[in-house]
């Protein structure tokens, strides 16, 4: 019995080139990002898919959109697949949380577990819910084939989970906007098959770090 995901960020945006934290600011693509969305639509239309989930942020849905229309899935929209909240550090770029907040940059840098930026999410319960939803959504549909869009924070938790890289480890992978990424969970564990393919794409910026 195996259970197939397609897991992919969501296509860029003017705040991504612009280094600025999003979080869970609602953000559409940009013109690049609907033409990864597009991209993205091409280099799937071919598979089968059981269902299609997306975080219901505009940015993740602009994603979704081309494959869902093509393939005449109805995308189900998941609260829970949205990006950390970060808190302070919303509408700032790295650069001017930096100046701003020397200090909440310095935890956050450190990649401190139990860190909120005072307003927001810590790394602990944001990984908690990611990999929540993502459960969810596989026991919702064994032995099937799903494609999921989200964000760079919930892939991220989900190599991790996966991988066993500790939550305050740096991080030694890459999670572009718009990428492919695999994993297939079978009754011995989570495996990830392919990570962070870009090979439909001609550009793609890769996520922050934390």
């Amino acid at each position: 019995m195996t259970t197939r995901l397609c897991l992919v960020r969501h296509g860029e945006t003017a705040w991504n080139a612009e280094h600025r934290v999003q979080g869970q600011l609602d953000i559409p693509l940009s013109e690049v990002g609907l033409k990864q969305a597009q991209a993205v639509g091409r280099a799937l239309k071919e598979e089968h898919f059981d269902a299609i989930y997306s975080s219901d942020l505009v940015r993740a849905r602009q994603t979704a959109e081309p494959i869902a229309n093509f393939l005449s899935i109805k995308m189900l929209l998941e609260k829970d697949l949205r990006e950390r909240h970060y808190g302070i550090f919303e509408r700032l770029t790295y650069a001017e949380v930096k100046v701003r907040y020397p200090e909440d940059y310095a935890r956050f840098e450190a990649r401190e577990p139990d860190y909120a930026f005072r307003t927001g999410e810590s790394l602990k319960d944001f990984s908690a819910r990611s990999i929540a939803v993502i459960s969810k959504i596989v026991n919702e549909h064994k032995d099937k084939s799903i494609l999921v869009f989200t964000h760079g924070g919930v892939l991220d938790k989900l190599y991790r989970f996966i991988t066993g890289l500790p939550l305050s480890a740096p991080r030694n992978f890459g999670i572009p906007n718009a990428g492919l990424n695999r994993i297939e969970i079978t009754p011995s564990g989570w495996q990830i098959r392919s990570w962070a393919d870009v090979a439909h794409l001609e550009r793609a910026l890769d996520d922050l770090p934390e």
